[in-house]
């Protein structure tokens, strides 16, 4: 017997179980089924039965010892290997090693706890890839102790592959709570958490122009920002050996002290922002009116005040709209707290209130919403009497949409756009810190006891928002990002909004790429990933074959994707990278 495929015209293939023998010089054959509707994986059995194979059940030869998730651990590890931030690590291979790139790219796939970490890169196959199974949580707290001394090492490294003589570095600085008190580097201090129960600490970010970090500090809870610049500066010039930088922060960083000291290093020059008093005194002095919008959205003044600086001032409508909205919203929550006081006092004729007692109330209310340079009030006899200012809100109003970008770059090397564009690009640094807080990396709650632990922690998780950025940049197409704003940014106005692109309105109107496939976040796109598992069979009969099986589940369409776009993506090195 065999399978006979006939040819038959325009239709598919007649597939027919035939028998065949010979009678005297004749060949004869006889058709004993028609199989072409028969399922597939059937005929292949059948094909395989008449050639003679021994057929028999998978489960009565293998079996699944266990079935873990892989496709997202082979992604991470893929990134980690391209932009060989192993070898930036460490250039050889040991067990520290292995344990700070098991817990980075942990802390992409899903962020624990150190012992937690332990527990669940077994039930993928993390440890066993980087064959770290054994590990325990003490053993990761040497591995963390063993990175934080080569930090300085690896930061120089990132520094030399991504920031060259003359580059723009982007610095801010953020703070996270604390659970407890015993490290010494925790105080309280202003939250950006607004978790003014907990101490802190603090840290600043420095990354390239294009938001890709470098390094990261970290400091007590009590340092105020513009305090950890002159590290920043000594980073770069010492450890980094770059001459000639553009140093990038914002005006509550850059104040007028620390600029004065930037002024002292020639090769370092800086792009910041007017607080809104210098700004109040420029209009003041009549250098800001609005006739200077007429034609163009900015414009470059000088002032005596800033001897040796370009000015470039910037008008934004949208900006102001909301501003004027914001500031009737907050006035008439003001007005209606103090009509509450005013009425609480009087009805107190019997006993009247004490005038601390009303000026306390009065100071909370118009301090919270920093509302006290709009009204004037007057507390006698017990009774309070409020009103607006006018000729303060006014203005107000005239400087609403406007702010001033400041500089030392010449015009030759920063036009008044690129100069905005710099300044703006800080919105880079802040993605960070929301990346490093929010549900994809969890810098926080820290309960580490040591300081030098809290720093390695802090570091660790920079080195994977390292990773996690590539990821992002490589993954866009699949991405509800904005594929176009890397570019966009280039070129847009650099005042105005920004605007997103045709192609990721239509990718979020849609929320399927134009391949067809699911548009996913970073988050539900690493958890699809996930399900391409490895699975390790063992022979039932141990005695034949002694060795185990690994055989790793086909690629849905998506995920084949994912990893033809992480390998497509170009990986920014130099020949100084080390």
């Amino acid at each position: 017997m065999y399978i006979d495929t006939v040819p038959n015209r325009n239709s598919p293939p007649a597939i027919l179980l035939r028998r065949c023998w010979r009678e005297g010089k004749k060949t004869r054959k006889q058709t004993l089924a028609n199989m072409t509707k028969w399922p597939p994986e059937v005929v292949e059995a059948v094909r395989r039965a008449v050639n003679g194979e021994k057929l028999v059940a998978q489960g009565d030869v293998f079996a699944i010892e266990r079935s873990l998730p892989h496709g997202h651990v082979e992604a991470v590890l893929l990134t980690i290997r391209r932009l060989g931030l192993d070898s930036i690590i460490a250039s050889k291979r040991c067990r520290q090693r292995d344990l700070v790139v098991a817990m980075i790219a942990q802390r992409v796939i899903r962020p624990y706890s150190k012992l937690a970490t332990t527990r669940h890169w077994r039930d993928t196959t993390l440890a066993k890839e980087l064959a770290v199974e054994d590990a325990d949580v003490d053993e990761l707290y040497g591995a963390m102790a063993w990175l934080l001394k080569r930090q300085k090492r690896i930061e120089n490294k990132l520094a030399r592959r991504h920031l060259a003589e003359g580059d723009c570095a982007l610095y801010d600085v953020s703070s996270s709570y604390y659970e407890g008190r015993t490290c010494p580097l925790v105080f309280f201090g202003y939250s950006r958490d607004h978790r003014g129960d907990r101490p802190q600490i603090v840290y600043g970010v420095m990354t390239d122009k294009d938001g890709r970090p470098i390094s990261v500090d970290v400091y007590a809870g009590k340092t105020a920002d513009p305090a950890t610049v002159p590290d920043q500066i000594e980073k770069i010039r010492q450890r980094f050996g770059l001459s000639r930088l553009v140093f990038v922060g914002d005006r509550g960083m850059l104040t007028e002290t620390r600029i004065e000291a930037l002024k002292k290093h020639p090769g370092i020059g800086w792009i910041s922002a007017l607080r809104s008093g210098a700004i109040r005194r420029l209009a003041g002095a009549g250098a800001i009116q609005m006739s200077l919008f007429d034609e163009q959205n900015l414009a470059e003044i000088t002032s005596p005040d800033f001897p040796g600086e370009r000015l470039v001032v910037c008008f934004n409508p949208e900006l102001a709209h909301e501003r004027r909205r914001t500031r009737e919203e907050l006035l008439a929550a003001t007005e209606k707290a103090l009509e509450k006081i005013a009425r609480q006092a009087a009805r107190r004729t019997r006993k009247p209130m004490r005038t601390e007692e009303i000026a306390m109330k009065v100071g909370a209310v118009i301090g919270a919403r920093k509302m006290k340079k709009h009204f004037t009030t007057k507390i006698d006899g017990g009774r309070l009497e409020y009103s607006r200012d006018d000729e303060s809100i006014e203005n107000e109003k005239r400087l609403d949409g406007i702010y001033v970008v400041r500089t030392s770059e010449p015009r030759e090397r920063f036009s008044a756009a690129e100069t905005v564009r710099s300044y703006k690009s800080l919105s880079e640094v802040e993605r960070a810190f929301r990346t490093l807080k929010g549900i994809d990396l969890r810098i926080r709650p820290i309960h580490h006891r040591l300081a030098d632990t809290v720093r390695a922690h802090v570091f660790l998780c920079l080195l994977s928002y390292y990773v996690e950025w590539h990821m992002r940049r490589a993954l866009a197409p699949l991405l509800f990002d904005d594929e176009e704003l890397h570019g966009a940014r280039r070129q847009r106005d650099p005042v105005a909004p920004a605007q997103a692109s045709a192609s990721a309105k239509k990718k979020k109107a849609r929320r399927k790429t134009d391949e067809g496939l699911a548009v996913h976040s970073f988050e539900t796109l690493i958890r699809h990933l996930s399900t391409r598992c490895k699975n390790y069979c063992y022979p039932r009969d141990v005695a034949q074959v002694e060795t185990r099986i690994e055989i790793t589940t086909d690629p849905t369409p998506l995920q084949t994707r994912a990893f033809e776009l992480l390998q497509m993506y170009p990986v920014q090195r130099n020949s100084n990278s080390g």
